[in-house]
């Protein structure tokens, strides 16, 4: 009998299969030109947005979280990412437009290539295929696409810290220290 963490495990393993290798390039591309970096998602999607942010300040970019107090404004030069399975959550939307009117790149990953806030963004990744998106009673609501954006995105900090080098002695130096 298939456990119900064999068959999470089988799920994501088949969307992470069918996501096309070459956004791994791209993606580390547009991070290393950006000058700051915005990520924003909502919900569960937030969520993850948080750990990739946490993750790309351990691995020494200028990173921040949408709508935090401390959060600076976004101006020409950045780099602005939205996770959004949808790619038509209302708030990722109005979030969309006003950082394409200051000159932010953009960037979406998603469950579609097409969507509102795909036609704003200069990269889409999307993440398998929609498809593999149907109602899976083990994985509801939208846990299929945050688990495997969880998983790429983990992926996309080993390729940056394995291409540039970074050494964990590194990456713990600005690991928060009051816990």
């Amino acid at each position: 009998m298939t456990t119900h963490r064999q068959l999470i495990v089988k799920k994501i393993s088949s969307v992470l299969e069918a996501t096309d290798n070459s956004y791994d390039e791209n993606l580390t591309n547009m991070l290393d030109k950006a000058s700051r970096i915005f990520i924003t998602g909502a919900g569960r999607s937030g969520l993850v947005a948080r750990f990739f942010a946490m993750r790309l300040m351990h691995g020494g970019y200028e990173v921040y979280i949408v709508g935090e107090i401390v959060t600076p404004s976004i101006r020409e030069g950045d780099l602005f990412i939205v996770i959004s399975g949808s790619g038509e959550t209302e708030t990722m939307i109005a979030f969309s437009k006003r950082a394409k009117q200051v000159g932010a790149k953009m960037v979406l990953i998603s469950t579609k290539s097409k969507s509102t806030i795909a036609d704003m963004s200069d990269l889409v990744i999307q993440i398998g295929n929609p498809d593999q998106y149907e109602k899976i009673p083990t994985m509801p609501m939208g846990t299929t696409f945050e688990l495997s954006t969880l998983l790429f995105l983990e992926a996309i900090v080993a390729h940056i810290i394995h291409e540039k080098g970074i050494a964990e002695e590194s990456m713990r130096a600005t690991h928060a220290n009051l816990e």
